[in-house]
């Protein structure tokens, strides 16, 4: 008699693959809110350098980017935070900051931001 190969995955082969597809996933959703705050950290402060380029002071664009955080819900980063540089006639605002995100029980990741308006 000859019989054919079955090929497969094991349920205990089943079992780990769905581990780490969770885990994979777990830390999809808990990364999203920071990779959305950044993006819109990076949108106004691609804003506030057009602003300081028009004559706005560095203490206005901070005053505008607490408001704008205001209403995009950003907590990771103040004005003050802001680094606010002329170079020539272009006005660059950069930021630098950390999020950690809590992953399960006291694994947690962490995350190093930079938002500039050099790239524009």
């Amino acid at each position: 008699m000859n019989r054919k190969h079955q090929g497969g995955v094991s349920l205990v082969g089943m079992l780990l693959l769905g581990v780490i597809a969770v885990f994979v996933l777990l830390m999809v959703f808990r990364t999203v809110p920071a990779v959305t705050e950044y993006l819109a950290i990076e949108r106004i402060v691609g804003v506030l350098a057009s602003e300081g380029d028009n004559g706005a002071t560095a203490a206005e664009l901070r005053r505008s980017f607490d408001r704008r955080g205001e209403i995009d819900n950003i907590s990771s980063v103040a004005g003050s935070d802001l680094e606010i540089v002329k170079d020539g006639n272009q006005t660059v605002v950069e930021v630098d900051y950390v999020r950690t995100v809590p992953m399960v029980a006291n694994l947690s990741l962490l995350i190093e931001f930079h938002a500039s308006s050099k790239a524009r």
